[in-house]
């Protein structure tokens, strides 16, 4: 009987189980020792990717993104897709003020028309483009706005931070719409930009608190402790580093602002604080117009505020789903 101690049997045993073991596979003797304890590597995948792997299976934000989508087609086409010419009184003599101040729905006019024989269809998508104007240019204005003050409040900080964030807080104490429509109240002749002004000041503070905060998180940084170390200008720092890596949730937090815009805008339209000239059509306008006319036709007021509610919900649907996929602590 052989001695399982003996190392000639060792060894014999240990190539018995190697050749076994390499029957199914590659033997032990046939692997290569750069190979040994290689792993198969993948390409990285940034941060946008990711959310946008996440955001194409999120059907919150496919909804949000088709109703902005047809939203933003519709008002760029408006004067190609209206069936009929916005300020023309085509139903004009079918409009009686006693028995018949509304004509209703007609061939040609599913919508019927207003109390000048204005088709009611072709108003309403004239008027997309003057809510996506007014939208837009509040937003765009109140985000340079907050972008000046955020970065002078978190790249300087001290005495410049406690300044700046006590005028934000200010601001941020007077209820939203009650502020644009004192400011809106100011100007002597009320007109579009009148309420794009008012708006824009009122998203001001929201802007500037957002990007405050995240530029203190990225002043703790590694990277921008590394680039005071090696002496890089404090500008260099705030415009290539801090400011930077700060705008994401800013440019997320426009989306719900645009959405805010759009319905602070038909707010101050219909108390006649925006442009008073009917002959461009804007849905808070229109919405204001109807008043007088609720209880005989309130379709005149439906219509408009229905198209207020869907595009608002859209652009804070898609918002929603944009900062819960980029905000590593609301990720689904």
């Amino acid at each position: 009987m052989s001695n399982p101690l003996n190392p000639l049997n060792k060894k014999q045993r240990i190539d018995e189980l190697a050749s076994a073991s390499g029957r199914g596979g590659l033997a032990v003797k046939d692997v290569a020792v750069d190979d040994a304890g290689h792993i198969d590597e993948s390409g990285g995948v940034s941060l946008i990717a990711s959310a946008w792997r996440r955001l194409k299976r999120d059907p919150v934000f496919l909804l949000g993104a088709a109703i902005t989508a047809v939203f933003v087609v519709l008002a760029i086409f408006s004067p190609l897709i209206a069936p009929h010419d916005p300020t023309a009184g085509l139903l004009l003599d079918k409009v009686r003020p006693q028995s018949n101040p509304i004509p209703g729905a007609q061939a040609g006019f599913p919508l019927g028309a207003d109390d000048r024989g204005r088709d009611l269809l072709s108003r309403l998508i004239v008027g997309s483009r003057q809510t996506l104007i007014v939208g837009i240019f509040a937003t765009v204005f109140g985000f340079v706005g907050g972008l000046a003050l955020g970065t002078l409040a978190g790249a300087f900080g001290g005495w410049v931070d406690a300044l700046v964030m006590r005028a934000v807080d200010v601001m941020l104490s007077i209820p939203s719409l009650l502020l644009a429509v004192s400011i809106a109240a100011l100007a002597a002749n009320p007109s579009q930009w009148t309420v794009i002004i008012a708006i824009a000041t009122v998203q001001v503070p929201i802007f500037a608190r957002l990007l405050r905060g995240s530029m203190l998180a990225q002043r703790g940084s590694d990277h921008v402790l590394a680039a005071h170390a090696l002496g890089v200008t404090r500008s260099a720092i705030v415009f290539r580093h801090l400011l930077p890596n700060s705008l994401g949730p800013i440019i997320v937090q426009a989306t719900l602002v645009l959405a805010g815009a759009i319905i602070d805008a038909a707010a101050l339209s219909f108390l006649g604080l925006g442009n008073p000239d009917d002959r461009q059509p804007e849905w808070g306008q229109m919405l204001g117009k109807a008043q007088q006319y609720i209880y005989d036709s309130p379709h005149l007021a439906i219509y408009p505020a229905l198209c207020i509610i869907v595009v608002a919900l859209g652009f804070t649907l898609m918002g929603e789903s944009l900062r819960e996929a980029l905000d590593p602590k609301s990720r689904r």
